[in-house]
């Protein structure tokens, strides 16, 4: 054989081991990309399903007769959607465009600043958790539980929770109407409010007539709240104080860290909550021993408006047998949520980790159940402490809370 015809089979090897080479380097890069991307691979499992999703888009595209709404990335949107709705955590895991996290980031602070409530969304419908301490709302009788059906005039059935609060968000002193829907009678009415910068007090406390008994309030649990506590039981334990009625009605929660120093300021020793993962794991989390608990009698009070972060601390009371808790069923808010960016801007929110109590009570929807059943008559709207020192015995009767009434009366069951 020639040495030209040598070289060139050599040639020809060199190449076809480069091309091998290339080819390797190639499976391996695909391979490395994928195991950083797995988020957009379609699982092996799932592949029918998304092709029955194809199916459905196809169909849409093909026969839909208004073809200018045919928008891809809208029709994308809306099966995202429709994917974290069927979960079922309705107000809490949701799915937000780019548009739809920008106005998070404009708003949060005026659906404090604006009228002063917290809503969630619970089946289609805007609810109010509870109306902020000294806000607008809560002056005008709103309460919890109330849906908002309208925003000056304009229907809100259907739409984001971020647009609602856009909508009722604005600059103090303008002026917005809500119409409001009472589920216990079905009727509806219009309430105006004037918007309004609200800086709210998130302890107050005071004595109840001459009893020695103290109504203690937190309105929700912000940063520095625990401080604020610790200031305020340090005062308590210095006068001759028989008991406390710890007031948490109407609190929408917070911060978790605050939950557990609060919580902490009641409980000598165990767990304030436990915390179970998508993976089943539960993780406990201790009483903290940065401050002496006070031993002082107490009395919680709840209702519907209590939730999250204050749920976390009724039911750690609750479980220790520290205290009784009166007043009617909470909220159920008991997760934490996860912001999940996708490549285009959009996120998933999505409850990553359960909330359960201390005996490994679920919160999550189904809420704190007290241990006296008392509900407010039709009309009477809790009675939070102001900033006079003492109620007289007078104006607490003729107050009409039941549930502050009752507290009272078991403190004087005491023996």
């Amino acid at each position: 054989m020639s040495h030209l015809k040598l070289s060139k089979i050599k040639k020809l090897l060199i190449f076809l081991v480069l091309l091998a080479v290339l080819v390797l380097i190639s499976i391996m890069t695909h391979a490395c990309f994928g195991t950083f991307s797995p988020s957009k691979k379609i699982p092996a499992d799932a592949t029918s399903d998304f092709a029955l999703l194809a199916e459905a888009w196809n169909t849409v595209q093909k026969v839909y007769v208004d073809r200018s709404v045919l928008k891809p990335r809208q029709l994308i949107y809306g099966a995202i959607s429709g994917m974290v709705d069927s979960l079922g955590d309705t107000g809490h895991s949701t799915f937000l465009t780019p548009e739809m996290i920008k106005e998070q980031q404009k708003v949060i602070e005026g659906r404090y600043k604006g009228v002063g409530i917290e809503i969630r969304m619970e089946k289609g419908r805007t609810i109010i958790v509870a109306p902020l301490d000294g806000s607008p709302a809560q002056k005008a009788g709103l309460r919890s539980g109330e849906f908002i059906t309208a925003v000056d005039g304009k229907n809100v059935i259907g739409l984001h929770l971020i647009q609602i609060v856009k909508l009722i968000s604005g600059p103090a002193g303008t002026r917005v109407t809500l119409t409001i829907l009472d589920p216990a009678t079905n009727l509806t009415k219009d309430i105006m409010l004037i918007r309004a910068s609200i800086t709210e007090e998130n302890v107050r406390w005071k004595y109840l007539a001459d009893s020695g008994i103290v109504q203690l309030r937190i309105a929700s649990f912000s940063n520095g709240v625990t401080n604020d506590l610790g200031e305020a039981l340090k005062k308590i334990r210095q006068r001759k104080t028989r008991g406390i009625i710890l007031d948490l009605r109407d609190d929408p929660g917070g911060l978790l860290e605050e939950a557990v120093g609060c919580t902490s300021l009641f409980l000598k020793e165990g767990n304030v909550l436990l915390e179970k993962n998508a993976a089943g794991k539960i993780r406990p989390i201790p009483v903290k021993h940065e401050r002496e608990s006070t031993q002082i009698l107490l009395v919680v009070l709840v209702n519907e408006g209590t939730a999250s972060a204050a749920e976390i601390m009724a039911g750690a009371i609750q479980d220790a047998g520290r205290a009784k808790l009166v007043g009617t069923k909470t909220f159920g808010t008991g997760t934490v949520l996860g912001q999940f960016s996708l490549s285009d801007g959009s996120a998933l929110m999505l409850a990553v980790e359960e909330w359960l109590t201390p005996k490994g009570r679920s919160i999550w929807h189904k809420g704190i159940t007290p241990d006296i059943d008392v509900r407010l008559p039709a009309g009477i709207r809790p009675l939070f402490p102001t900033e006079e020192t003492k109620l007289s015995q007078a104006k607490l009767q003729a107050s009409g809370d039941s549930q502050l009434l009752t507290a009272v009366k078991l403190f004087s069951e005491e023996k």
